[in-house]
């Protein structure tokens, strides 16, 4: 059954509220697909291209937006329920390109890649190919691995490079790390940017909220703004042809990007405008194969990212959690409470985490990282847990100042052999560096803003974490935790991840509890109102509609609560869920906060 039909048949609709030498083979050499096999999705990109303007067209057209954040309709997003294969992405027609190439034939990983890229291509402020991230992929036999593709400091970097003007960090030249994205991915030929696309809502409202910096930006302004030099409007067309040629040109070699003409165009604009990545350190950039951390939460197994990526924290999180059974008395403001002293554990022991090749004594970090995510642990983080108070931050024992980073995409897919990805990937914040370079179309990152930056502590700020600070060919620390699940038999139950910064672990946490504790579904479980603590400030964040009667106890306890929109872009945080029944039915979805909408058949 495919998506379509599922919809118009009436499904729900809910508004938002093998062997052991096998499995030592390495994923890269599983995912190649056959040439035909790549025309054929070509074709389908192609001709998905001559359509899409016809489907952004009809859902957009009578939308009108005066205010963004105020006076427009959002997507009413969609349970999807299929029997074979789903894909959960934050772009629709990305969810469903990636759908076809599951029908094509294709398995997970390639659509995976089909589907990022174009997420990449038209939601262009939040990935793309001068980017990186992680894919967590499950084989069918179980077998998993992670794909560590982010970026990493260029050789000319040094410690303190940022300590007089951070700003540097986080825009321009100086602020992009090496991008990791086409290594890790290998593969990708997608064209649907050459045809033209009608700007859709999602990239509208956050080209809206940039307009300032997309106007009085020469690279940017050339492909969103009008004849004018004014920001293009919601359906108005968007070429990306420079772009759509380099996909090409990768599609065939991916060193054109690492040591070829795209590398020479990367580097002279780069350069050009005062930053330091070289030819050499783009031609020395090479992906990471990572064995995935594993736990165990209501006797499922759960996979997930190692260091720099965090899923360290989501397990350490599940592990406390886990005994409260919070299913047992519903959302009670005790359990709310228990949850919000957990975020706080949990951000505390984030400070502890970096490129765990950069640690002085990797032996005893290993150590450590054990002893985080074990049982024993989280007892012992209970036993101390108050559930009557809370704490300022000395209390909650970090070593470091916490810092905020921000994870802009995610997907998640299985196939019809139950072959899982669960990825995100990342430019950091909206619009990365916000360097562009005009020969290519490529986008670059501001990935240096996630490496701590040598300064004194202050009465606002701890120490800054040594394991953390800029150095050659090092990876800044990640939020991220791609995840996979798998139930007691060991057959595949979900894929799930999010997109949002140091939000993203209590996101996907709250998401996991919603499914499992509170009973709901996967669309249930993520369009519902999350809270947030991030240690420091010592406040916490709520999104609107959350019970009003739990915040008000909450304050009382002495928590000091803001209130957030829900569809707040400068803080949500986006979660993409797909989930296997062991009848074989498929629930995908995917998030509101981000107007996303799944596919599945």
């Amino acid at each position: 059954m495919t998506t379509y039909q599922s919809i118009e048949e009436g499904l729900p609709r809910y508004h938002a509220s093998s062997s052991d030498d096998d499995d030592k083979i390495g994923l890269l050499s599983r995912i190649r697909r056959p040439s035909q096999l790549w025309k054929n999705i070509l074709k389908i990109v192609v001709g998905a291209a001559c359509i899409i303007a016809v489907l952004w067209f009809s859902l957009n057209w009578f939308l009108i937006i005066d205010e963004v954040e105020n006076d427009f309709d959002w997507a009413d997003p969609n349970l999807i329920i299929a029997q074979t294969g789903a894909v959960a992405s934050e772009v629709v027609n990305c969810s469903r390109f990636g759908v076809e190439v599951l029908k094509e034939g294709g398995n997970a990983v390639d659509a995976a890649i089909t589907t990022h890229i174009c997420v990449g291509t038209v939601n262009v402020f939040a990935a793309g190919i001068g980017g990186g991230g992680f894919m967590l992929v499950r084989l069918p036999n179980g077998f998993a691995e992670v794909i560590d593709f982010r970026e990493v400091a260029p050789r000319a970097v040094y410690e303190d490079m940022f300590k007089q003007e951070p700003l540097k960090a986080k825009v321009g030249p100086l602020s992009i790390a090496v991008p990791g994205e086409l290594r890790g991915l290998k593969l990708a030929h997608e064209r649907i940017a050459r045809e033209g696309f009608p700007i859709p809502l999602e990239l509208y409202v956050t080209m809206k909220m940039y307009t300032y910096k997309i106007e009085h930006n020469k690279e940017l302004c050339e492909i969103f703004c009008d004849e004018d030099g004014k920001l293009k409007k919601l359906g108005d067309m968007m070429y990306r042809t420079n772009y759509s040629r380099s996909l090409e040109k990768v599609s065939e070699d991916v060193n054109e990007f690492y040591e070829g003409s795209i590398a020479r165009s990367t580097v002279d604009t780069i350069q050009g405008k005062g930053g330091i990545i070289t030819m050499e350190d783009l031609a020395a950039y090479k992906p990471t194969i990572r064995e995935p951390l594993v736990g165990y939460f209501q006797g499922k197994k759960v996979i997930t990212s190692p260091e720099p990526g965090s899923g360290t924290i989501l397990l350490f999180l599940l592990n406390v959690l886990e005994e409260y059974k919070f299913h047992e008395n519903g959302r009670t403001v005790l359990n709310m409470q228990r949850m919000a002293e957990s975020f706080k554990y949990a951000i505390a022991r984030r400070t502890e985490l970096g490129d765990p090749a950069f640690f002085k004594n990797t032996t005893a970090h290993k150590e450590r990282i054990k002893e985080i995510i074990s049982k024993e642990y989280a007892a012992r983080i209970r036993a101390n847990l108050s559930e009557a108070r809370t704490w300022i931050p000395d209390h909650y024992d970090p070593e470091y100042a916490t810092l905020e980073d921000h994870g802009t995409t995610h997907i998640s897919v299985v196939d019809a052999d139950e072959m899982a990805v669960s990825m995100t990937a990342t430019l950091n914040h909206f619009w990365g560096s916000q360097v562009m370079d005009s020969n290519t179309g490529i986008l670059f990152n501001d990935q240096m803003d996630d490496f701590a930056i040598p300064v004194p502590p202050s009465i606002e700020r701890f120490w800054p974490a040594p394991h953390n600070f800029p150095a050659p060919g090092k990876k800044p620390m990640s939020s991220t935790c791609p995840t996979i699940i798998e139930r007691p038999d060991g057959r595949f139950e979900m894929a799930v991840g999010a997109s949002g910064g140091t939000r993203i672990m209590s996101a996907v946490t709250q998401t996991l509890l919603n499914i499992y504790e509170f009973n709901m579904n996967v669309l249930e479980a993520i369009d519902y109102p999350r809270l947030y603590h991030p240690l420091l400030p010592n406040e916490l964040f709520v999104e609107s509609g959350f019970p009003y009667e739990i915040l008000e106890k909450l304050i009382k306890i002495g928590h000091v609560v803001k209130i957030h929109s829900i569809y707040n872009r400068g803080y949500g945080c986006q979660v993409q869920c797909v989930r296997k029944f062991p009848n074989g039915t498929i629930h995908a979805a995917s998030d509101f906060r981000k107007n996303g909408i799944a596919a599945g058949y």
